[in-house]
């Protein structure tokens, strides 16, 4: 993304990155769940962390199996259509906007409980320039700040749990007792089943973050990704469920409840004086700001990919495609002014802004196990280094379905904060997708007017003229492939490449290839089409020839498309550089 290729991120790099994001929530979570669960907040922590089990393998099959950056859309974009992949790319932009927000301005609220002349909106403001400049310093530059912000946070919350353990120890159950006590008072106001059901809807916040490593997987080292993944889980596993035991050994419930946006700052000032508060509200602020920074790096990643697939305007965002994972400075202003204006429009309220994040993150994870289970039905003999019993995969996806619902009954207006920013944003994208037809109708209509139809005309013709390459094995096959390029890209000028080398049936192949071709140009199947049929009698289907052809037509290899990688195959869909399966 921001760096040359030979420059991976390795593995403790990579976790930093990913892990502010997720392990932020540990500073607000305990607050939420507990003030629905009470005393079983810890149960609703295990069963938060089975759901990340359960997503820990489909986001390991997806992106081993097609390591571009993009998670969720990435997923979609080479398992179906491209406008639904459109749709869980609009969902991952709107959920890192929001993350990037409410932990700035989070971050500048706990700083403000101590210093109290600083002002919270020009501060937040402040932290989302800063790491939008140290972004588009790099990922490795802005990666040695994230360590050093992972470390102090895991140094400041195993500090605390162990002073609350010992204090446990000597010291008895404490607030515990009288916290089971207000837990049974709670359950006999509502139905038990329904107060559960909410809290562990609400809880779900403690996943949110876990897809950032996908986010940005093309910078990480070999074999990375899977380790960023345990590395999370176990965060998530062992901090959260006891962080709440602490607290609720420390704190009454409502005292929780009251301080739920900055529990941790209270409990901690209870555990261990005005020092250890103050040192966990420096490490809140540092690691909500590390939050940030896992925002900036998904989501420029994420934009850069949607980008080169003409989802967003390349010319305006990426006008070096050529550079690739370079000149990302434009995307990154682009992410930056997407979250100062949502600040300001929404003056700050977290109501709406937890309405954008909570169903948007929770509809990105939905989409990726949904995107799994498409992957393993339309491209099933698709290459892999690991597959699980799909049973794990519904799992996951009915638990984060499970939890869009909660968050809408408790409070309905999340799904409405939610619609004003997704339909004009998917909106936006479904326009430019399909801007072939809106640029036709658009020419058609200033026909009658010269000077207005001389500034259309040309840029139809650039959307419609670009090269898209096709590589192509089997003749039988090359209906289905047109059928995807009419239906998910502008592109009119096709070029079939066979590679022949070796191919025993070879003559008999391109016969086949050459009458389909002109049968479809006589029945006038795709009489908007341009298609060509190359022949490549030199290099075999592989990195090389991949690489031959982008060079020879000056184009970007998103615009290559192939058919499956399968198992028999000596190239991995990784060395292909970005191409796209469409079949």
């Amino acid at each position: 993304m921001m760096e040359l290729p030979h420059k991976k991120l390795d593995q403790f790099s990579a976790t930093a990155i990913a892990s502010n994001d997720i392990l932020s929530s540990c500073l607000y979570v305990s607050g939420i769940a507990i003030m629905f669960a009470g005393i079983w907040a810890p149960i609703i922590f295990v069963l938060i962390a089975l759901v990340l089990f359960f997503y820990k393998k489909v986001y390991i099959e997806v992106v081993e199996a097609l390591p571009l950056n993009g998670g969720a859309y990435n997923c979609l974009l080479n398992a179906t259509a491209k406008n639904r992949a459109a749709i869980a790319g609009v969902m991952t932009v709107l959920s890192y906007i929001a993350t990037s927000v409410i932990s700035a301005k989070t971050a500048s609220e706990y700083v403000h409980t101590i210093f109290s002349d600083i002002r919270v909106t020009p501060l937040t403001i402040g932290i989302i320039v800063f790491f939008a400049i140290l972004t588009a310093i790099g990922v490795k530059d802005s990666a040695k700040v994230a360590k050093i912000i992972f470390s102090l946070n895991i140094f400041t919350l195993i500090l605390f749990i162990s002073l609350g353990l010992i204090s446990i120890v000597n010291n008895g159950w404490l607030e515990l007792v009288t916290n089971w006590q207000y837990t049974s008072q709670l359950f006999s106001l509502r139905p038990p089943w329904q107060l559960l059901f909410f809290a562990f809807s609400t809880s779900l916040l403690g996943v949110s973050g876990f897809e950032s490593s996908a986010n940005f997987v093309e910078e990480q080292q070999k074999g990375v990704f899977r380790q960023t993944l345990k590395n999370m889980l176990i965060g998530v596993a062992i901090l959260n469920p006891l962080i709440a035991i602490v607290v609720l050994h420390i704190l009454p419930i409502p005292e929780i409840t009251a301080a739920s946006d900055f529990v941790l700052a209270q409990a901690a000032l209870t555990l261990g004086g005005q020092g250890l508060q103050w040192l966990m509200v420096a490490n809140a602020f540092l690691v909500l700001s590390g939050a940030v920074l896992a925002s900036f790096v998904g989501a420029t990643g994420l934009l850069y990919r949607m980008t080169l697939d003409h989802c967003l305007p390349s010319a305006l965002f990426l006008p070096k495609l050529k550079k690739r994972n370079t000149n990302s400075q434009r995307l990154i202003i682009l992410f930056a002014a997407l979250c100062i204006s949502i600040l300001l429009i929404t003056k700050g309220n977290l109501l709406s802004l937890a309405g954008v994040y909570t169903i948007s993150f929770l509809g990105v994870m939905t989409f990726f196990a949904l995107g799994n289970i498409i992957l393993r039905y339309n491209r099933s003999d698709l290459k892999r280094t690991y597959q699980d019993k799909l049973i794990f995969v519904i799992l996951a996806a009915l638990s984060t379905t499970f939890g869009i619902i909660g968050n809408v009954l408790i409070n309905p207006q999340n799904l409405v904060y939610f619609l004003y920013y997704f339909v004009p944003g998917l909106s936006i994208v479904i326009m430019m997708i399909y801007r072939d037809y809106i640029l036709e109708w658009l020419a058609k209509l200033v026909k009658p007017v010269g000077f207005i139809s001389r500034l259309v005309k040309p840029i139809l013709d650039h959307v419609i003229n670009t090269r898209i390459v096709l590589f192509a094995h089997e003749p039988s096959k090359l209906y289905r492939s047109l059928e995807y390029i009419r239906k998910n890209e502008t592109s009119r000028r096709i070029s079939v490449v066979y590679c022949s080398k070796n191919d025993q049936l070879a003559n008999k192949k391109i016969q086949t290839f050459l009458e389909y071709i002109d049968v479809f140009k006589q029945a006038k199947i795709y009489p908007q089409f341009e298609i060509k049929f190359l022949e490549e009698q030199e290099y075999n289907f592989g990195s090389e020839v991949i690489r031959v052809y982008a060079n020879r037509f000056h184009m970007g290899r998103n615009n290559i498309f192939i058919g499956t990688i399968h198992q028999e195959h000596d190239v991995d869909f990784e060395d292909l550089g970005g191409v796209r399966i469409i079949q």
